[in-house]
């Protein structure tokens, strides 16, 4: 295969999504007019991307190595239940509001590395090690906060940090777009991410050219756990308590955006820019049907209908792919 042909099947998929960006753009300007293309909506819509938008970047990495993570959204809402206890907060309150975000981050990482461990040592298939943790995760929020809401009080600088707005941008914008930054280099310019697209591709060819498989798909998970309790940090910051409920069905949103946006269901392909452009595309077409009141019913049927599409299309730039390369 030529190198040109080789730079075509990315270049087009990257295009696809960017037209279909703007596509939805128009529809917006259309039905919405200045409600639509007012800084604040397109601050709403960035920020509503924010949390599935930090989670995806997560999810990218585990489904390139050819994995799934069904728990990310239940690891949100036990991170956010865990890190809005009344000990929490009171240590917060003697030590500082980092307290909530290292306890957020800590609880994400560890339900990650647990994922990791059954898969990558235990040799439990992912689908079930992630279903048995989101069963688990999610059950145990509900007992940590007796399903109650837990409302964070008393630790001010907490939401002075992350409902500040740099240069007119909520934090939690930035958030998303540091990670993204740092998820997109981490993929493509560094061994680790080579060695993911290697693992996704074909594990045995990378088990014997010296890749240590096991303990780095317990990185991966652990990727994955850890975005998962930043996406708990933004929601407390949104919402300014923690909650079971965090996050319910947030793992779907997720793994419609990777796929979406390019990254390879069977591994050995992933795209961090094809993920952010899946997020937005999703949180701009929410904003569509909200502005427009339309019912939630039709716009699931339209999420599915893309995601329908974009399952599609990746099997036919792979096909073509592989003619191309005979």
């Amino acid at each position: 295969m030529s190198q040109r042909s080789a730079l075509m099947g990315p270049a087009l998929r990257m295009g696809g999504l960017v037209l279909a960006l703007v596509l939805l753009v128009v529809v917006g300007v259309a039905t919405g007019g200045e409600r639509f293309w007012s800084t604040g909506n397109l601050i709403t819509v960035l920020s509503l991307a924010a949390v599935t938008g930090v989670v995806s970047i997560g999810m990218t990495f585990v489904i390139t190595s050819g994995g799934i993570d069904l728990s990310v959204g239940a690891v949100v809402g036990l991170a956010s239940v865990w890190a809005s206890t009344l000990a929490t907060q009171y240590a917060a309150q003697d030590y500082g509001w980092w307290v909530i975000v290292v306890t957020a981050l800590a609880v994400g990482l560890v339900a990650g590395l647990v994922n990791g461990a059954l898969v990558a040592y235990g040799k439990v298939p992912a689908f079930i090690a992630t279903l048995a943790m989101l069963a688990a995760a999610r059950g145990l929020a509900e007992i940590i906060a007796g399903r109650r809401t837990q409302v964070i009080r008393d630790v001010e600088p907490f939401f002075d940090v992350f409902q500040s707005r740099p240069l007119g941008v909520p934090t939690i914008v930035w958030i998303f777009v540091v990670v993204a930054a740092a998820g997109w280099f981490l993929l493509n310019r560094t061994t680790f991410g080579r060695r993911t697209v290697a693992v996704g591709g074909n594990p045995e060819a990378s088990r014997l050219a010296g890749i240590k498989i096991k303990r780095h798909t317990l990185y991966l998970y652990g990727i994955a756990g850890l975005t998962a309790g930043i996406g708990a940090v933004i929601l407390l910051a949104r919402t300014t308590a923690g909650s079971s409920t965090h996050g319910t069905l947030l793992e779907l949103d997720a793994i419609a955006a990777v796929v979406v946006g390019g990254t390879l269901l069977a591994g050995g392909r992933g795209t961090i820019t094809g993920t952010v452009l899946g997020v937005l595309i999703f949180s701009t077409l929410t904003n569509v049907f909200v502005l427009n009141n339309l019912d939630s019913s039709v716009q699931a049927i339209a999420k599915g209908a893309i995601i329908v599409v974009a399952v599609l299309l990746q099997q036919w730039f792979a096909a073509r792919e592989k003619v191309t390369s005979t």
